[in-house]
């Protein structure tokens, strides 16, 4: 017996230890350190040791605190001045950058601040500039099943106390499945969340006169809808009709008494659903709307994009062309966005971003809509002594070089803010002239001074498939009946103007006639030994309406104006008619083997037989297309071999693709 226990317990005791181990592996933990002394207390985490992506720049921890009271910061070890006495709940939330194992968890700590401390030692620093209001934060980007946090900070501009609305917006439309769910908000002077409520009407522009909501019946009637500038609207119930349009989820908070320039931040916690869109330079977007005073129109707009990610990696590259309707990108400006982190020991003074184009945009048309070391651009052919950002333009790439800048370090000494380290290129393009439905990638080759480079992930564009409906009309010839006709129109089913390979479906209705003879005999017996023969011709006349159906075939553009195809084709008579007329003519055989024709016994019959739902048959086909192939007009011959006979038949035809 006691053998067996220690059996047992040495073959147990090694499998718990492995499962220990790998819990450990999946759940780290960071520990929430911090030092009180008055009202001000210092924090720290212990952090759990980083799994280092192979190839990658040193992994390393970025931080973002939350202290209880409605302050924040992202730096290590933050020191914070509790302006009032009670217990907050502090948070942290780490991202582990260039790391392959899941962000740590962390525990709240409570802290417990007394009611003797020095009042005047509370520090405030705003993060707004002269006349901003809004500013909208986040802690990471978003990984799919992975929750991130948002911070909306507002101010009160107006030099009086006022009431007013967040609306925060988000689950983009264009995206089939819900990006975001809101786990928790956390709000710290006494905003509540209400639903949205009917778009009431009220006054243009705060004119600081009148303070009253307008009771006109015809005010929004009579407004003009104008348009507006991408921060600062005045037409509320637009912008609000519009955001609805744009995303299906939304959050609603209202703030009263908000004192003459105060400033507060809400949180969210955002989580990331699984069926997130996993690709890894998809750009999603969130809004919010700031009504400073919900008595007037006049309100700001803070639209942010994130890129998805698959792990933290500040060397990214990204593009809204995720998922393009082929019909209307002719003319539109992709736009893409190269970000990069100075992850040396000392600043760098020169980057260079080498960014792969595909052929099918024009790069003529490049316009730099933004950047970080925010700095001119180079004058061409022309040296200076000053930063500027110079673009330079090869055949298959375009080259973005910061000169003489100054970008710190993420391991150089006195570096705290991380976000000092980070620059980024934004820029956008149309396509080329003759352009193709095709995905492409492009990524960037990036380098700090004379460092090696650090590639970053595949920006990836590609279009949804789109649907193009073909009008299609033509004549059907069976060489095996005799005087066949058969005319048909139909319809084809399709993705819009198709690259290469794509599917296609069709349906077709012809009316059609043949002729069919036959001829038979019968023979009787007479009494005086004779026979009387009589020999029959049987000439049927049919008239069908006939439904074809090809639910799917596989076809193949080689280039614009030629291409192939193959698929299964169904056939069934959807009304048969037969108009059948038979002669009988008669005969007397005689003893010597003589035929002599029988006049009184001949005869004529004529009959109409009707049908449906008959002469069901299925075939394959291959043909060919010549004329405007992926749009528009184009000839077409196909050859049609059916399992039953009659197993040949040639298509003719016309179709006109839109």
């Amino acid at each position: 017996m006691r053998g067996i226990i220690l059996f047992y317990f040495g073959v147990l005791i090694p499998f718990l230890s492995l499962s220990q181990i790998q819990s450990n592996d999946t759940l780290r933990i960071a520990s929430i350190t911090h030092e009180i002394e008055g009202n001000r207390v210092t924090f720290g985490a212990k952090m759990p040791a980083l799994n280092q992506i192979a190839g990658a720049p040193k992994a390393y921890y970025t931080y973002y605190w939350e202290f209880g009271d409605g302050n924040y910061s992202f730096k290590k070890n933050p020191t914070h001045t509790f302006n009032k006495p009670g217990n907050y709940k502090t948070k942290l939330w780490a991202t582990n950058n260039y790391d392959n194992g899941k962000p740590p968890k962390s525990r709240p700590k409570s802290i417990t601040i007394s009611s003797n401390f020095d009042e005047a030692s509370v520090e405030n620093i705003s993060p707004f500039v002269e006349n901003e209001d809004l500013i909208l934060k986040r802690n990471r980007e978003p990984i799919p099943d992975q929750e991130m946090v948002l911070i909306t900070s507002y101010k009160n501009n107006n030099n009086y106390a006022s009431s007013g609305k967040l609306y925060l917006f988000y689950n983009d439309n264009q995206f089939k499945n819900d990006n975001f769910t809101i786990e928790d908000t956390r709000l710290h002077h006494g905003e509540r969340i209400i639903p949205l409520e009917g778009i009431s009407e009220v006054l243009g522009e705060n004119d600081d006169q009148t303070l009253l909501a307008s009771s006109s019946n015809s005010f929004l009637q009579n407004k003009t809808l104008f348009a507006q500038d991408t921060t600062k609207r005045r037409n509320l119930p637009l912008t609000l009709e519009e955001s609805k349009a744009l995303y299906r989820s939304y959050q609603v908070i209202a703030f009263d008494d908000m004192q003459p320039g105060e400033e507060r931040n809400i949180f969210r916690t955002l989580r990331t659903t699984p069926e997130m869109i996993k690709d890894t330079s998809a750009i999603v977007t969130l809004r919010s709307v700031y009504v400073p005073d919900e008595n007037f129109d006049n309100h700001t707009v803070k639209d942010t994009e994130m890129e998805i990610v698959t792990s933290h990696d500040p060397n990214k590259m990204s593009s809204n062309g995720w998922f393009m309707n082929y019909r209307f990108v002719r003319f539109k400006r992709l736009k893409f966005k190269i970000r990069f982190q100075n992850n040396g020991e000392g600043p760098a003074n020169t980057i260079r971003l080498e960014t792969d184009i595909p052929d099918m945009f024009d790069k003529s048309t490049l316009r730099i809509d933004g950047m970080y070391p925010d700095c001119p651009i180079c004058p061409k052919e022309q040296e200076v002594n000053y930063s500027c950002l110079d673009t330079i333009l090869q055949k298959d790439k375009i080259i973005f070089q910061f000169n003489k800048i100054y970008l710190p370090g993420s391991e150089q000494k006195n570096v705290e803010e991380i976000d000092s380290t980070k620059g980024f290129v934004k820029y956008s393009m149309k396509f080329a002239k003759d352009f193709h439905k095709k995905k492409t990638k492009s990524r960037t080759a990036i380098y700090f001074d004379k460092n090696e480079p650090i590639i970053t992930n595949y920006a990836t564009t590609r279009f949804m498939p789109g649907i193009s409906i073909g009008a299609k009309a033509g004549y059907i010839s069976t060489p095996e009946l005799d005087n066949q006709r058969e005319y048909f129109i139909g319809a084809t089913l399709s993705p819009f103007k198709s690259y290469r390979a794509y599917y296609q479906a069709e349906l077709m209705l012809s009316s059609g006639s043949y002729d069919e003879l036959r001829n038979f005999e019968t023979s009787t017996v007479n009494a005086d030994g004779s026979r009387t023969v009589i020999q029959f011709s049987e000439l049927n006349q049919f008239h069908n309406i006939t439904v074809y159906a090809v639910p799917a075939s596989l076809r193949y553009n080689f280039n614009n104006f030629f291409a192939m195809g193959t698929g299964l084709q169904l056939k069934m008579d959807m009304t048969s008619k037969n108009d059948q007329e038979t002669t009988g003519q008669a005969f007397l055989l005689d003893g010597n083997g003589n035929l002599n024709p029988n006049p009184d016994l001949d005869s004529f019959e004529t009959d109409r037989i009707t049908n449906s739902l008959i002469n069901t048959q299925a075939g394959i086909f291959i043909g060919m297309n010549l004329g405007t192939v992926r749009i528009g007009p184009s000839l077409g011959v196909r050859y049609v071999y059916n399992f039953d006979a009659p197993n040949s038949q040639i298509q003719l035809y016309g179709i006109w693709k839109f």
